[in-house]
């Protein structure tokens, strides 16, 4: 029993209830409560019947009318209500696995759970479910979910998850597809594994599943440095980048024609290894796998530009060209990947193509702490940062993205924070969040007096 209350909101329609702090839901209109899915599903009803249970044995009965899908603003012990489940697998690309000796505990957990699919969006394997956990996610719709699918080859789907039941869930995969149970699925693309010839099986499964199969992201192996002992990967170069392209458009080209959607789509990471321009806007329809870096430079650069569009209405308007001039007077930096720098110093250059007046450099940095296969900024670490930037000029302040810090902390990968960092470099240091706007707006922000 882990629905246990911690508390109850104030605007709750149990707030003036007999319920305390320590009381443990057990059913709902006589429905046993062993997760957070049974109390979503079945606190949904406009007239409920709620058990609980009271450190001393006491049961309460509570008989409640409510407006329909208003929730019952009870805050629990344990979100999930249950254990939270961890992966089973040993997937031979799992990056996890190629993390370095001595980071936070933390970043080496793997979970592998379908509430949290459900959620938060993470992605599932459905190797650690159960005949009767398939028939309670149908029963109670629980839709949409995220499934690392990876192959429709049981066998080979065995090896790259590292284990007999990497095959065996795929009959799970399309119980749930058949059950009409929304999905949206990720390819991690293993070169000469599961790309070429067996990546259009997949993609044809895929189609054959239908509608439920929402959106297919196919996104490139990420290698590190630390691989020692693990399945030898290739990374993915110009050639076999822009192959994978042509295969998957190919594909998303005849799934637009027959569904009015692509369903399939490669991460920008595929489109900058190959060198090509990235597809415009609507390619992405409404960017279904935006998490998984499908459309995530291509959304940037449209907020950037959409912005930029606004700015200039505004300085159309403003009466003192000074305090115009005075937001593009800043000398500023900023630090990303290796692969996004020629697009960021594109928005520069067509930033002063308009206005002519922003002194910024852009810094990519060269990641030593996973390796140089490793090109993405949300990856690079502050140490990399302070090694590439020592003694370059940087102007007043250094513009970084938010997502090269631990979720809600100013901290990197590496655990240096970003005042260590500050300090190192003798710079102010500002984290913008990974947004188009947001970057054009640190670019003009006035200068602090």
């Amino acid at each position: 029993m882990n629905a246990v209350v911690k508390s109850i909101n104030p605007e709750s329609p149990l707030s003036k209830s007999i319920i305390s702090s320590g009381d443990i839901l057990r059913k709902i209109n006589c429905n046993p409560i062993c997760d957070v899915l049974d109390y979503e599903y079945y606190s949904y009803d406009d007239f409920l019947l709620l058990e609980f249970i009271n450190k001393s044995g006491k049961i309460k009965l509570i008989n409640l009318r409510k407006p329909e899908g208003l929730d019952l603003g009870i805050e629990f012990e344990n979100s999930l209500m249950d254990v939270e489940r961890h992966c089973c697998n040993n997937c031979i690309f799992c990056f996890i696995d190629q993390l370095p000796r001595g980071m936070r505990k933390s970043l080496y957990y793997k979970d592998d759970d379908i509430r949290l699919s459900f959620f938060q969006g993470n992605y599932v394997t459905l190797t650690n479910l159960s005949n009767k956990d398939i028939k309670r996610i149908i029963k109670l719709r629980i839709s949409p979910i995220n499934v690392s699918i990876h192959t429709l080859n049981p066998r080979l789907r065995s090896y790259m998850l590292g284990g007999d039941k990497g095959g065996t869930a795929l009959k799970a995969f399309k119980s749930l597809a058949k059950a009409g149970i929304d999905m949206n699925c990720q390819i991690v693309c293993c070169r000469g594994v599961n790309d070429g010839l067996r990546l259009s099986r997949t993609i044809e499964g895929l189609i054959k599943l239908g509608p439920s199969i929402k959106s297919v992201s196919v996104v490139p192996v990420g290698l590190t440095k630390h691989r020692d002992g693990l399945t030898v990967l290739r990374p993915f170069d110009n050639i076999s980048a822009k192959q994978t392209i042509r295969r998957v458009e190919s594909y998303g080209k005849k799934c637009l024609k027959k569904r009015g959607s692509r369903v399939f789509f490669c991460a920008d990471e595929f489109y900058m290894l190959a060198g090509l321009k990235l597809p415009e806007n609507n390619h992405y329809e409404d960017y279904p796998q935006l998490e998984n870096g499908v459309g995530m430079m291509r959304l940037f650069i449209t907020e950037f530009e959409i912005a930029l569009e606004r700015l200039k209405h505004k300085s159309a308007v403003l009466q003192n060209q000074e305090q115009f001039d005075e937001q593009f007077s800043c000398k500023k930096s900023i630090v990303t990947g290796k692969l996004a720098k020629k697009y960021l110093t594109n928005l520069l250059n067509t930033l002063n193509a308009k206005y002519g007046k922003i002194d910024c450099r852009v810094y990519a940095v060269e990641n030593d702490f996973f390796g140089t296969e490793v090109t993405v900024s949300g990856l690079v670490t502050g140490r990399d940062i302070l090694a590439e930037l020592k003694d370059k000029p940087l102007g007043t302040e250094l513009l970084i993205p938010g997502n090269m810090l631990r979720a809600g902390e100013e901290i990197f990968l590496d655990d240096m924070t970003v005042s260590e960092l500050s300090q190192k470099l003798a710079v102010a240091v500002s984290i913008v969040e990974p947004d188009g706007a947001a970057l054009l707006q640190a670019l003009i922000k006035p200068r602090e007096k």
